[in-house]
């Protein structure tokens, strides 16, 4: 399987090179050859590929910044997105495509389904979902994988933020009313990789959910951070009220994501042992 990677140094797009098993060529394409702030860039590029299937990893997921810098956000998170998917329904080849769970509105307590209302309360997400409505317009196959709170030893993320404040801090106030699932980049390539060979089979268009297991708050997440890097870190809950951003943050980051593993055979990852695994790497541990 001969794969087309968008992204070379992201968390996911890392570990997809890492992690692809023998017999599956990666081509890794960086801002030199599809610069996403340049749509035009990226469809020409893209209408190049020889290649079985398209991986898309590349977003702007600075969610503050993107209250700011909004034509930036939109031309990244959409109107590339909708120049590569163009490209690969006209040559039928299947795109997967990373998204988010900001393109909910993050309200009530129970996970969110696929096909829930969606209703972002930002830039970040409203361009993230414009990007996979254009997907769907493309008409060509597809796979959306939305996931939550990506974590890995490479790039910035929250785990590498608390190994660095828990080296310096013996207290800290974490958030303790947004819910989701922490889920490890690893584990997100492991599953674009098993939905790209099935994707190259068949032409299929759907949109899925993916996090770590269990659902925790940041707080939570926290503490296990430091219970496995064996700091001596106390963490205080507060509210989200207590910690105001520019951008408005999900609430409920639960992802109900049964249809993934009822069609795909992948179950939810325990994030306590990526975490593990991260730590290891980082050499917390």
């Amino acid at each position: 399987m001969r794969i087309a990677l968008f992204g070379k140094t992201g968390q996911v797009a890392s570990e997809v090179q890492r992690r692809a098993s023998k017999g599956v060529v990666v081509h890794a394409i960086g801002r030199d050859q599809a610069d996403f702030t340049s749509p035009k860039m990226v469809q020409a590029t893209a209408s190049r590929l020889d290649v079985d299937i398209i991986i898309n990893a590349v977003a702007y997921t600075a969610v503050d910044k993107a209250e700011s810098e909004v034509e930036v956000a939109n031309a990244v998170n959409n109107l590339a997105v909708a120049a590569l998917a163009e490209a690969a329904a006209l040559r039928s080849i299947p795109l997967i495509h990373i998204s988010t769970d900001y393109v909910f509105d993050g309200s009530g307590n129970t996970p969110r389904s696929p096909d829930a209302p969606t209703g972002p309360l930002g830039v970040y997400g409203l361009t993230k979902l414009a990007g996979e409505n254009a997907i769907r317009s493309a008409n060509g196959p597809f796979a959306i994988l939305r996931t939550s709170w990506v974590f890995s030893a490479h790039g910035a993320n929250f785990v590498k933020t608390m190994l660095r404040l828990g080296a310096e801090r013996e207290h800290l106030s974490i958030v303790a009313d947004q819910i989701g699932g922490p889920t490890s980049a690893a584990s997100i390539a492991d599953t674009v990789l098993a939905v790209a060979e099935s994707l190259t089979r068949k032409s299929d268009r759907g949109t899925y959910h993916f996090s770590g297991a269990p659902d925790v708050s940041w707080a939570d997440f926290a503490r296990e951070i430091f219970k496995q890097a064996n700091l001596d870190v106390s963490v205080d809950d507060i509210a989200t009220s207590d910690y105001p951003t520019p951008a408005k943050r999900p609430m409920n980051s639960r992802l109900d994501c049964e249809s993934l593993s009822l069609e795909f055979g992948i179950a939810r990852p325990n994030w306590c042992e990526d975490l593990n695994n991260v730590l290891k790497e980082l050499g917390a541990i």
